[in-house]
């Protein structure tokens, strides 16, 4: 009779502890699914329960879990960020891919890239500057006449990129589709003009010079004896491999003033990756000639005096061939004028802008400075 009372006791206490077990996990379960570390779980279980310590280790994981899985979308490119970042490609090139078999079997992205506009009557020069860049380069034409198909008489330009759109210039081409996370591959960019005499230059060897002396932005000197130049810093120097001023020069009391030093033409510049990054935004859309830029490439690297040079012992010539000029509004009076005349207008409205563009910078940061000193 004795044991009845001792088994009614033992039978309950076994009841609320197949209770306790039942009832946790319903409450614990879903908050440990969400990784949430606040609301009803904390007012359940405080801290300083004993409860609550035992919860604080899984409850600390989850959220660490959950910040982690935050953090790794936070970092794709806007746009982006209901992608899983493993999927994500920020990057694309200018190379050809065959549409049949393994694309691990495609041929690799070039080192360098070779960009020019052209015109087909200038088709003989052009394929004789192409075939001074090896296969390491990736090749995009940009027809400014609207003729591409014509172009395939030559071999190289079944793997070369062609893109037409009639009477745009270089810089309106560069703008829209050399945007620095389509040319990302690419070690070095060569912009050129079509009308270049190349009897003097190889390609791979001009980037051996410009690795050697560490030139973010660079051209091939001119060779004046057979073709034109505007700015004697760019002219080639006999017996120099590169030189980067034209100090002391007719023009150049100052070395530190362009062009003086730091300055390369819009006509024949060559830029490595990073470099270009910043160029590219300093193309204005609707600028479409370009001209100012070449006094402002300086901006786009640390040491302008050390790392913009003109590479003599790769040299070409200029022959100045107006053949883009010429497209102007044409049939109409005066078109190469008009042309001509809105060249002029954009390199002040470029200046302008620039100009602007610095005294808002200046004004800004003296404003922060004023504010932190207060």
């Amino acid at each position: 009779m004795k044991l009845a009372p001792f088994l009614m006791a033992l039978s309950a206490a076994m009841t609320f502890g197949f209770f306790i077990g039942l009832t946790f996990p319903v409450a614990i379960t879903p908050k440990l699914q969400c990784g949430r570390s606040s609301g009803a779980a904390n007012s359940r279980f405080s801290d300083t329960s004993i409860l609550g310590r035992l919860w604080a280790p899984l409850r600390n994981s989850t959220t660490s879990n959950a910040t982690s899985g935050i953090a790794k979308v936070a970092r794709n490119p806007q746009g982006a960020e209901r992608l899983p970042p493993g999927i994500v490609v920020s990057e694309s090139d200018l190379h050809l891919r065959r549409i049949w078999g393994s694309p691990t079997e495609d041929t690799a992205t070039r080192k360098y890239l070779l960009a020019m506009a052209v015109g087909y009557t200038e088709r003989v020069n052009v394929n004789a500057n192409v075939h001074k860049f090896s296969n390491n380069f990736d090749v995009v034409l940009f027809h400014y006449d609207g003729r591409t198909t014509e172009w395939d008489t030559f071999v190289w330009s079944k793997q070369a990129i062609h893109i037409s759109a009639k009477k745009q210039t270089k810089w309106w081409f560069a703008k829209r589709f050399l945007h620095p996370s389509i040319v990302a591959p690419y070690d070095y960019i060569f912009l050129w003009d079509e009308d270049l005499g190349v009897e003097n230059f190889t390609a791979e060897a001009y980037i051996n010079i410009v690795k050697k002396h560490g030139l973010g932005i660079s051209q091939p000197g001119l060779d004046v004896t057979k073709g034109k130049k505007i700015y004697d810093v760019t002219v080639k120097r006999d017996a120099s491999e590169m030189h980067k001023t034209d100090a002391g020069g007719q023009y150049c009391s100052d070395m530190h003033r362009r062009p003086c030093s730091g300055f390369v033409e819009v006509m024949a510049p060559v830029f490595s990756r990073d470099a270009w990054k910043c160029v590219w935004y300093m193309i204005q859309n609707d600028l479409v000639h370009g001209w100012g830029l070449d006094f402002n490439f300086w901006r786009c690297v640390d040491d302008p005096e050390e790392q913009i040079g003109v590479v003599d012992a790769q040299f070409v010539v200029h022959h100045g061939v107006p053949t883009l000029r010429g497209q102007g509004n044409r049939g109409k009076q005066r078109s190469t004028d008009k042309v001509s005349a809105r060249q002029y207008k954009e390199m002040l409205a470029f200046y302008s802008r620039i100009s602007n563009a610095d005294k808002e910078l200046a004004n800004s940061t003296t404003t922060s400075s004023s504010a932190t000193v207060s």
